[in-house]
This record gives structure tokens, C-alpha cells and sequence, in this order.
């Protein structure tokens, strides 16, 4: 009993500094940096963290297995390692742009596991013969931190596309007004010099001081995490082929989230192989990135939410409130 009064506890503690976290990034984000409230930002991350790992190690103690049984404990799990990225730039003192998407992530997935889930999946129950192995840890594990990695990374890369889509559109609007311009002053002979000066102009006004390296650290950031998270991604995969084979007998069965666990392997190989093309970085890799955003949602909650193939364990049903 005293075990899951200290998990309602500790749940409780970790949303609602979170939250804190959530509302501090929104005022530094809509009115300006402030050095004080940015710290707490990180403080409060660094406490978050601790939280949910307490709960996971009482959630452990009290139901004998490594708390990755069911939806639910997938999900806190899965907050856990956007907690887990929002502290890797500070590993070398980097500035912490991560924290735009790590802390709504985080918040969004333990809201959803606390509220949107029915109570009985909040319940540790005893684990399925197939689900009791040492695997357990070293697969599922991988697997979450992998997609937390993966989203984080193509999040940031749907950020990078939608600057430069604006910009785009802001280049293409401010030419075609001058186009109007021109005419109506009778300026027909000036026009293409105007055009020159414009896309000059234009083309410096991008690039100035803070967009550059706001898109910079946008690229910078979603490739390396990217790349961590397909590492994870790979390992998940082998060490599920491995129990697969102790479990089933065959090292792959063509399941439904095997498949789509492939496919979101493959999505993010190819977005690694544009990283290596000079002419297909920046807007190309980050729309396979984004591409590779929904690819994972199938995969991890599609699959759960249809309760289809072997790996239906996870399946779930939606709190009726």
C-alpha cells in the first residue's frame, strides 16, 4: 500500500513541476529570456527526471518486473527519456534548444498515460509467459528511448521546415509586390535591377545573425539526435530479433509492429544517407524526417490502439470520463 501512495505521490510531483517547466518556457519563449527563470526551467527538468525515476524504481520493486508490462508504463517511461534528451546539450554546456520540444513531449505523455487511459491499465499485473525474459529490459528499453530520440529530432526538423517555408513565402510575397510597384509608378525599365537589389536584400535579410543561427542549431540538434536515436532504434531491433527467437522460435515473423518498426528503420536510414548528399540536406532530410514522425506514431500507438499480431500486450482502451 505504502508503494503506490508513494507512486500517486511521486506522478503527481513529476506533472505538476513539469507543468511549471511548461509555462516558464512559454514566457521566455513569448516575452524574453530571463537568465533566473531559465535556470529553474532546468532545475525543474532535473527534478522531473528524478521523480519519474523514483516511480519507476517503486512501480519495479512492488510488481517484480521492470515496469515495461502495458501501455500505461510504456508511456511514463517514454516521458522519462524525453527527459533523458533534454539534458543531453548539457553534457557539454551547450545552449538547451532541445527544451522547445522535450518539455511539451514530456508533459503530453504523462498527461495522456495518467488521464487518457483507463484505470484498470494503471494496474501491474503479472507478465504474460512471453514477456518473461530477460530481454524484457534491453529491448523495450531501447525501443522507447529510440522513439523519444527519433521524435525529438523530427520535431525539430518540422521546425526547420516551417522557417523555411516562411521564408519562401515571405521572399515570394514582397517580389510580387514589388512587381506591382514598379508598374504602377511606371518603372517598367528599373524593374530588373529592383528584382536584383530585392533578392539580394532578401537573401542577406535571411541570413541575418539570428535566423542563421537559429536554423544552424535546428539542423545541428535534429541530426545528432536523429542519429543517437536510430542507433537505439538499431539495437532495439537485433535484441527483439534475439527474443523473438527464444520467444516464437523465428528471428522475424513480418508482425505488424516488426514491419513498421522496419519501415521506421528504413525512413531513418534514408534520412542519414540525405545527410551525406550536400544537395539533399537542410529542406530534403527534414521532410523525411517528417515524414518519419507519423511513422513512428503507427508504429508505437497505432499498433497498441488496433491490439493486432503478437506484440498486442499493449493494447488499450480510452478512460470513458
Amino acid at each position: 500500500m505504502i508503494f503506490v501512495t508513494l507512486e500517486h505521490i511521486l506522478t503527481h510531483i513529476s506533472f505538476s513541476i513539469i507543468s511549471i517547466v511548461i509555462m516558464i518556457d512559454l514566457i521566455t519563449l513569448l516575452v524574453r529570456e530571463i537568465v533566473g527563470l531559465r535556470n529553474s526551467s532546468e532545475r525543474g527538468m532535473i527534478t522531473t527526471f528524478f521523480s519519474i525515476t523514483g516511480l519507476l524504481v517503486i512501480r519495479w520493486i512492488y510488481s517484480g518486473h521492470f515496469p515495461l508490462s502495458n501501455l500505461y508504463e510504456s508511456l511514463i517511461f517514454l516521458s522519462w527519456s524525453f527527459s533523458i534528451i533534454h539534458m543531453i546539450p548539457k553534457i557539454r554546456n551547450h545552449k538547451n534548444d532541445l527544451s522547445v520540444i522535450t518539455t511539451p513531449s514530456s508533459i503530453l505523455t504523462q498527461g495522456f498515460a495518467t488521464s487518457g487511459l483507463s484505470t484498470e491499465m494503471h494496474q501491474s499485473a503479472i507478465l504474460v509467459p512471453a514477456l518473461q525474459s530477460q530481454w524484457l529490459m534491453m529491448h523495450v528499453s531501447m525501443m522507447l528511448l529510440s522513439y523519444a530520440a527519433l521524435l525529438c529530432g523530427s520535431l525539430l526538423s518540422v521546425a526547420l521546415l516551417v522557417i523555411t517555408f516562411r521564408k519562401n513565402i515571405d521572399i515570394f510575397l514582397k517580389s510580387n509586390n514589388l512587381v506591382i510597384t514598379s508598374f504602377a509608378f511606371g518603372e517598367v525599365e528599373d524593374l530588373n535591377e529592383k528584382r536584383s537589389v530585392f533578392k539580394n536584400t532578401s537573401f542577406l535579410s535571411f541570413r541575418n545573425y539570428y535566423k542563421y543561427q537559429l536554423t544552424q542549431r535546428l539542423d545541428y540538434w535534429s541530426y545528432r539526435v536523429i542519429s543517437l536515436g536510430f542507433t537505439l532504434l538499431t539495437i532495439g531491433i537485433l535484441s527483439g530479433a534475439v527474443w523473438a527467437n527464444e520467444a516464437w522460435g523465428s528471428y522475424w515473423n513480418w508482425d505488424p509492429k516488426e514491419t513498421w518498426a522496419f519501415i521506421t528503420w528504413i525512413i531513418f536510414a534514408i534520412y542519414l544517407h540525405t545527410r551525406t548528399n550536400q544537395s539533399l540536406q537542410d529542406t530534403n532530410s527534414a521532410l523525411v524526417a517528417s515524414i518519419g514522425f507519423l511513422i513512428i506514431w503507427i508504429c508505437y500507438f497505432g499498433i497498441n490502439l488496433l491490439g493486432i499480431g503478437l506484440h498486442s500486450y499493449g493494447s488499450f482502451t480510452l478512460t470513458s470520463n
